[in-house]
């Protein structure tokens, strides 16, 4: 069963959240020294404040939409559209206060019928910085490939690359039942059930346990089901397991 592995620890999230602040920083700087969208008539000093302003307020209201966009199953998206919808959810609000700040600071007279024409200054900025955050948190927002489960470790050498169809308990040795054929080695079930956390399988009976992938066939008679593996070997399914099992659909 395919897992999500790329998780990130509370560390990686405050890695995250500065380097987002860093680039807004850097941004509201580059912003200011150019005077840009015809703030460069104004003292540099206001035009700081004007950008700084609204870079920080766009960084806490970007990060909190970023949480729906990227975060959880939202990750396994297509990033950039993504990316694209989320610039649009952060500006649409955002140029409101763009519009407000912009009255208090620099004493605009925009009417709000050019609210439009605002939006898209607003949006052009929020795809850019959107679009950077991106590129820079891309190569960490990976699905890393799980580690094999320890089990296969075990497995005698004229086995090994096969896949595990089933394990039977024969006194203090399991019968491993593969793609390339049967062996034996010495070890407990329970031991290697714990081991073999990764495959989708289960434990069928106080002597088995299967591989999802493996079973061709089940069926049940007097009240009792059977398994049978893609090698032809049938496995008996206990009571004990018989009601999971069931509520998985196995049988």
């Amino acid at each position: 069963m395919n897992r999500l592995l790329a998780r990130f620890t509370p560390y990686d999230q405050l890695q995250g959240y500065l380097r987002g602040a860093a680039i807004a920083l850097v941004s509201g700087l580059f912003l200011s020294l150019s005077g840009a969208f015809g703030t460069d008539d104004a003292p540099l000093t206001r035009r700081l404040a004007y950008w700084m302003l609204l870079m920080g307020l766009g960084y806490l209201w970007g990060a909190f939409v970023a949480r729906f966009f990227f975060g959880g199953k939202a990750r396994e998206g297509n990033l950039w559209l993504n990316g694209l919808i989320a610039s649009v959810v952060i500006a649409i609000p955002f140029t409101a206060v763009v519009w407000l700040t912009s009255r208090a600071l620099f004493d605009s007279t925009t009417p709000l019928a050019a609210l439009p024409i605002l939006f898209g200054s607003v949006w052009m900025v929020s795809v850019a910085i959107t679009f950077i955050n991106l590129l820079v948190e891309r190569p960490r927002v990976t699905h890393a490939t799980p580690a094999p489960p320890k089990f296969l470790d075990r497995l005698p050498l004229k086995l090994r690359g096969a896949e595990v169809w089933a394990v039977e308990a024969e006194d203090h040795y399991l019968r491993l039942h593969t793609s390339k054929g049967q062996d034996l080695i010495l070890m407990r079930l329970a031991d290697a059930v714990t081991e073999l956390e990764g495959i989708e399988g289960a434990q069928v009976h106080r002597s088995w346990w299967v591989a999802r992938n493996a079973i061709a066939d089940a069926r049940r008679s007097d009240g009792r089901a059977t398994l049978t593996l893609r090698d032809g070997s049938e496995v008996p399914v206990s009571r004990t397991y018989a009601g999971p099992l069931r509520e998985r659909g196995w049988i």
